[in-house]
């Protein structure tokens, strides 16, 4: 896939489509559990990232598509906190493609309460996944079934990908510090598994504690994988808003992700 330009303005400012009216999406539920949050009961970004995986496959089940298209990577995620959950909380998620290609999505996630309670969590989330052929390891064309469940709600059939972050870190950071990674972090891939990123997020959101307090967005981008053995280290800078870490290798960027108190982003509350 071709890099394009990184507009860095864009993770402050650019909302996430609303839920079509009448629209009626996938849906599960999920109960928050200690695993998958902080020592103050927050749901963490990597429990939602992995919300969001488990939601996508189980998606592709019930629509028939495990077996056609059995295989998607993520390029983007972006998360918006408008109302945090908490342990212990049953979370309704729905599921719909607001935008796509022939290769890829922009496939919105919403967490919120199950009851329709007013002032309960809501979280929204959109995240660009990639079709990859299972034997080639290379984007592949999205099966004609899926492709015409996908479109029901899309905006846009001719989704192109654009960068949001910046892919280098400047010389100069505010923090830098090794990552350690564990055997439990691999896929069958061997690859580092995107929920993990989502750790050293919250990792270096240790120095801006207050970030985390709603409403916020967080976003990632996913340049190249980390495999087993490499030595990964976080570059991290403070910005007024927000703060911005690079993921990287040597010298080389895996993933680059912001997060910052966001209202533009967030104007629209449901």
């Amino acid at each position: 896939m071709a890099t394009s330009t990184p507009t860095t303005d864009l993770p402050r400012t650019l909302p996430l489509t609303p839920l079509p009216d009448g629209a009626d999406p996938y849906s599960t539920e999920r109960t928050v559990r200690t695993g998958d949050v902080d020592t103050g009961r927050r749901l963490r970004l990597d429990g939602i990232a992995r919300y969001l995986q488990d939601i996508g496959t189980d998606n592709l089940a019930a629509v028939g598509a495990a077996d056609t298209d059995p295989l998607w990577i993520v390029r983007r995620t972006v998360v918006d906190v408008h109302r945090p959950a908490e342990y212990g909380r049953t979370l309704r998620l729905r599921r719909w493609c607001d935008a796509l290609s022939t290769r890829w999505a922009n496939v919105r996630v919403r967490l919120d309460d199950p009851g329709y309670v007013p002032g309960g969590p809501l979280i929204e989330t959109a995240a660009f996944w990639i079709d990859i052929g299972p034997t080639t390891g290379a984007p592949t064309r999205i099966s004609d079934s899926l492709f015409e469940h996908m479109s029901r709600y899309a905006q846009d059939t001719r989704l192109k990908w654009k960068a949001w972050l910046p892919d280098r870190a400047p010389d100069e950071v505010d923090d830098e510090r090794v990552f350690p990674l564990r055997a439990t972090d691999l896929d069958p891939f061997g690859h580092v598994n995107n929920a993990v990123y989502w750790h050293g997020v919250e990792e270096v959101l240790t120095l801006r504690p207050e970030i985390p307090e709603a409403p916020y967005r967080a976003v990632i981008e996913h340049l190249r994988p980390v495999a087993a053995g490499e030595t990964l280290t976080l570059r991290t800078t403070l910005q007024e808003d927000g703060l911005t870490v690079w993921f990287t290798v040597a010298d080389h960027t895996r993933a680059v992700a912001w997060i910052g108190r966001n209202p533009d982003a967030l104007r629209w509350t449901p």
